[in-house]
């Protein structure tokens, strides 16, 4: 509950949103992640397209759900004081369990990286997503495994 002039409020919110939005990932609730995203969000693909529209997010979310078996590990988040910009450092700990585009053969390749995320919020909602992890170390441990 916030008071007047409580400068917390935004920032406390957005944290929330940003704490919900991974625990819904790592549930592998794609309804759930795209409950906290506006209808005209903007995903901004690490080494990718830029991808607008809950529809383009939850293509993204099953394909993900596909081709790989993922947990986020040791979040940190990170948000400004008025709550329109929020940021996520993680690591990555997954299994590469079907062929996806771009990618070599799946085998059941393990790998662990890390990863971090920056957004923007309108009014509490996710209104941009921007992933960054390092490609080339993910490619580099599955093509070895």
């Amino acid at each position: 509950m916030s008071t007047a002039g409580d400068d917390t409020a935004p920032q406390a919110r957005t944290l929330a949103t940003l704490r919900a939005y991974y625990e819904a990932l790592n549930r592998h609730d794609p309804a759930g992640t795209a409950a906290l995203l506006s209808e005209d969000v903007v995903h901004e693909l690490n080494q990718g397209p830029r991808e607008v529209g809950k529809a383009a997010f939850r293509e993204f979310l099953q394909r993900m759900e596909y081709c790989y078996a993922e947990q986020l590990l040791d979040i940190t988040l990170l948000a400004s004081a008025d709550g329109t910009r929020g940021a996520a450092e993680y690591t990555v700990v997954g299994e590469y369990v079907a062929d996806d585009i771009g990618m070599p053969p799946a085998r059941g390749q393990k790998y662990r990286m890390p990863g971090a995320a920056f957004f923007a919020l309108r009014d509490g909602v996710i209104v941009r997503v921007r992933d960054h992890y390092n490609l080339q170390e993910g490619f580099s441990q599955v093509a070895q495994a």
